[in-house]
């Protein structure tokens, strides 16, 4: 597992859009995993920026790692929109490349099927993640097991309130998501576990020096071969050897 400290997140930013610029130039039909949420932002700016200064990513497959269940895909606070937002209305991936799990499927069992087989057939090059307050990544939340597969998660308390911020009200969090289960992230063939702020300090040194834990689930990223840890000083506080 390596380790990256930048002393913002833009800078980390940029050095994560670097990699991704590394992986799409290299590969003729590159696969991305993508993440949502306020962390990616500096990753996305910078990827948008590198596409206006001339990289391709016409020929790249996305594969988003969750959705909220409930919320049709122009909600504005649905991981459809925020793609958009943020990454997709702004580059020439084309539409019918992008992956996000559909929060409004009839039946969720196949939709999470569906997705398994999707993940078989485009086996991931580079997995984007975040981590929550609580260790999640992706929405697999610390429990007694970690599933393998896509499946459906009722979002833990600590998860609702963190994401509250972008909502009218609690009672307008979602309480269910389908996601990606932990064995599809391990599967990817390079990960870049990005964390920003101070709220992620204590998490983050959990994580990457603690135990491999089910009630802390991005410490089994230990386990993969070619993790990249990227920080911001705050977020690397309590780390040994860090920014200060």
């Amino acid at each position: 597992m390596n380790i990256r400290i930048f002393a913002t997140p833009q800078e980390a930013g940029i050095y994560a859009a670097a990699i991704a610029e590394g992986v799409l130039v290299s590969r003729p039909r590159p696969v991305l995993g993508l993440a949502t949420g306020t962390t990616p932002i500096p990753f996305y700016e910078a990827l948008v920026n590198l596409y206006r200064c001339g990289l391709d990513m016409s020929h790249t497959i996305t594969i988003n790692l969750d959705e909220y269940i409930g919320l049709p895909p122009d909600h504005p606070q649905s991981y459809h929109d925020f793609m958009r937002q943020h990454l997709f209305a702004h580059t020439n991936l084309r539409t019918e490349h992008t992956h996000i799990p559909n929060g409004m499927a009839s039946s969720l069992q196949e939709e999470c099927e569906r997705y398994d087989r999707l993940l078989h057939d485009h086996p991931i090059d580079l997995q984007i993640l975040g981590i929550g307050v609580n260790g999640h990544i992706g929405f697999n939340e610390p429990n007694h097991l970690l599933l393998a597969r896509t499946h459906v998660v009722r979002l833990r308390e600590e998860t609702m309130r963190s994401n509250a911020r972008f909502f009218a009200s609690m009672d307008d969090v979602p309480r269910e998501a389908i996601t990606m289960g932990v064995q599809s992230i391990l599967q990817a063939e390079r990960i870049l576990l990005l964390a920003f702020g101070p709220e992620k300090a204590d998490i983050i040194a959990e994580a990457v020096r603690g135990n491999v834990r089910t009630d802390v689930p991005a410490s089994i990223l230990q386990l993969h071969r070619r993790v990249t840890v990227v920080l911001d000083a705050e977020s690397a506080r309590g780390l040994p050897g860090a920014i200060r």
